[in-house]
């Protein structure tokens, strides 16, 4: 049986040695899917092992959102959960004093956001090592990461990457805008709408490496051959992320800005000080993406304690659809007061986005 492990090692080696140029693309990009498609058979090989695909924690998402504390053992991480949701995590200056997901819910601006503290991660985590399989499969049910990093540990981050990566999640990206049409005949065609820095010659060699020999390809968004590798497998996820410096109380105002701007982090906080936890609210409030809207019956007033959470950009269907079943069907007309509309009592139809703090009164057949 052959020794994936070996082989992914020594084309990473072999990946490390090679400088990237135009004369060098099209090889790395085959190192690169063969890489990838060793790394799908080692995982194979381990879910028929063990008869699981996953071994992740159980956790039922509850609330407008649902966001992950990410980070290794004593990032304080359970002192944080505790400080913004009044959950009682345990805490102790040891490693591993979270050993199951612990939830908690953040309550800001009327929506209601639910915290998982999850055990620390280690070096070696998407192989299992440190329970960390189980850790970075719930990642794959949350809208939000938010990755704590010991002030006095900032080497932690790049692991936290990459082990992140290795489980197949994409962290503050978006899923590129590529379409892969299998076909029968006519070799590969690619079209693209925006310019990229792979050439049509490394496309087509990779998807040959993936055993695609005749196929439409269309890239209407910028990408680099992993993005392209992960569009070929598309099973990655992508979840938007933040980083936050944690202990900052236990460094010099120095390091902590040094740390911080190497580290490119949104926040450096401390919850055991409570320095910047309601900053720290309001950026995952704003990373969530959530607007509120304020629904109201013809002819009452409007419930101003019990907004509906949504996402920016979503427009009247996307609210109907998400109230009931039946209100596209039966839609007649709304009316808006509030930023998106023009005027009070704005008459509008489902393709109407609306906006923070808009009130909305919807009337059906």
């Amino acid at each position: 049986m052959a020794d994936y492990k070996d082989q992914i090692k020594s084309l990473q080696d072999e990946l490390k040695k090679t400088k990237y140029n135009k004369a060098t693309q099209g090889h790395i990009g085959i190192v690169k899917a063969k890489i990838a498609q060793l790394k799908e058979k080692q995982d194979q090989r381990v879910q028929k092992k063990t008869g699981k695909s996953e071994h992740g924690f159980t956790v039922r998402k509850s609330g407008d959102g649902t966001v992950l504390l990410l980070g290794f053992p004593s990032a304080g991480k359970s002192t944080l959960v505790n400080k913004i949701t009044g959950t009682e995590s345990e805490v102790a200056a040891y490693d591993f004093t979270t050993l199951s997901v612990i939830p908690g819910m953040l309550e800001y601006k009327q929506a209601k956001i639910q915290i998982l503290d999850v055990p620390g991660i280690v070096s070696g985590a998407a192989s299992g090592k440190g329970r960390g399989k189980e850790v970075l499969t719930v990642i794959l049910n949350a809208d939000l990461v938010l990755m704590v990093i010991d002030v006095n540990h900032p080497e932690h981050y790049p692991a936290i990457l990459r082990e992140v990566r290795e489980a197949r999640i994409r962290l503050n990206k978006t899923r590129p805008d590529v379409f892969i049409k299998k076909k029968s005949k006519g070799g590969i065609q690619i079209g693209k709408t925006v310019p990229i820095e792979v050439d049509d010659d490394t496309l087509k060699t990779v998807l040959r490496e993936f055993k695609i020999v005749n196929a439409e390809v269309l890239i209407r968004s910028p990408i680099d051959i992993d993005d392209f590798i992960d569009c070929i497998e598309g099973n990655k996820k992508y979840v938007p992320a933040l980083l936050c410096i944690s202990k900052v109380d236990l460094a010099s105002a120095v390091t902590v800005e040094k740390v911080k701007k190497e580290l490119n982090a949104d926040l450096a906080i401390s919850a055991e000080q409570g320095i910047n936890i309601e900053p720290l609210k309001e950026l995952i409030f704003q990373k969530l993406d959530f607007i509120r809207v304020y629904m109201k019956e013809p002819r009452k007033e409007a419930d101003m304690n019990e907004p509906l959470i949504i996402q920016k950009g979503t427009n009247i269907r996307g609210v109907c659809s998400k109230l009931h079943k039946d209100f596209v069907s039966k839609f007649r007309f709304a009316r808006v007061w509030g930023k998106s509309a023009k005027f009070d009592a704005q008459r509008v139809m489902l393709n109407h986005t609306l906006q923070d703090q808009d009130i909305l009164e919807i009337h059906l057949r």
